[in-house]
C-alpha cells in the first residue's frame, strides 16, 4: 500500500456528516481560499467548469438562509456555508478556459482552435436541460473534492440540499443562468458525526 493511498483512505473513512459545529471557531480566509482552489481541481465536462461559489459568513445572512432551509442548524453554527451554483450557460467561458489552457502550454494552437470550434458548436445548441444536467454532475464531482480536502485540513463538512431554491435564488438576486444546487457547511465538530453503514458492494455491482 503507498503511503498516497494510505493518506487518502485515511481522509475517506474519517469525513462523516457533521451537524453539530462550534459556532465560536473562525475559518481564515486563506483555509477557505485554498480548499475552493483545490477543490476546482475536479473535472468538468470539456473543462468548462460549470461551477460558482458563494462564501457565506455573515451571521445574519446564515440566520436568513436557515429560514429557508428547514432550519437546519449547522446553517448557523458553522463558520462558513458555501453555496455551490450551477452555471447552465457555461459556454461562455469557452475562450477564457481555453486559450488560458493554451498559454499555460498545455495544448497547441491548432489544438485549441478545434476544441474551442467544437465546444462552441455543441454546448449553446444543447438543450438546457442538458446543460442544467452536466452542472449538477460537475458540481457534484467539485463537491465531494471539496469536502475531502476541507477533512484533510481538519475541518468537518455536511452537505444540505434541503432548501428553498428559489428563496436563495431571490435572496442573492442569481441571474437566470445560475441554480443553486448544494450547500456545504464547514467549521469544527463540537459533537461527533453518526456513524452509517454502506451496502455491500456485492450487491449492489455486476461484474462483467
Amino acid at each position: 500500500m503507498s503511503q498516497n493511498y494510505a493518506a487518502l483512505s485515511q481522509v475517506i473513512h474519517e469525513r462523516k456528516s457533521v451537524r453539530k459545529f462550534d459556532p465560536n471557531y473562525i475559518m481564515s480566509a486563506e483555509d477557505i481560499t485554498s480548499i475552493l482552489e483545490e477543490a476546482t481541481l475536479a473535472p468538468s465536462s470539456s473543462n468548462l467548469q460549470p461551477w460558482r461559489f458563494i462564501v457565506i459568513q455573515d451571521q445574519d445572512t446564515k440566520k436568513k438562509i436557515k429560514e429557508f432551509s428547514y432550519n437546519q442548524e449547522q446553517m448557523e453554527t458553522a463558520s462558513v456555508i458555501i453555496a455551490v451554483i450551477g452555471d447552465t450557460e457555461m459556454y461562455h467561458n469557452i475562450d477564457e478556459i481555453y486559450l488560458s489552457n493554451l498559454a499555460a502550454g498545455n495544448i497547441d494552437q491548432e489544438h485549441v482552435e478545434i476544441q474551442i470550434q467544437n465546444a462552441k458548436a455543441a454546448y449553446p445548441n444543447a438543450p438546457f436541460e442538458a446543460r442544467r444536467n452536466i452542472a449538477t454532475f460537475d458540481a457534484g464531482l467539485v463537491s465531494m473534492q471539496l469536502m475531502l480536502i476541507a477533512k484533510a485540513k481538519g475541518y468537518d463538512t455536511v452537505t444540505m440540499g434541503g432548501f428553498d431554491k428559489q428563496q436563495f435564488v431571490d435572496t442573492f438576486e442569481l441571474e437566470s443562468r445560475y441554480e443553486p444546487l448544494v450547500l456545504i457547511a464547514i467549521g469544527k465538530a463540537a459533537a461527533p458525526a453518526y456513524g452509517s453503514t454502506r451496502l455491500p458492494i456485492d450487491t449492489i455491482t455486476k461484474f462483467i
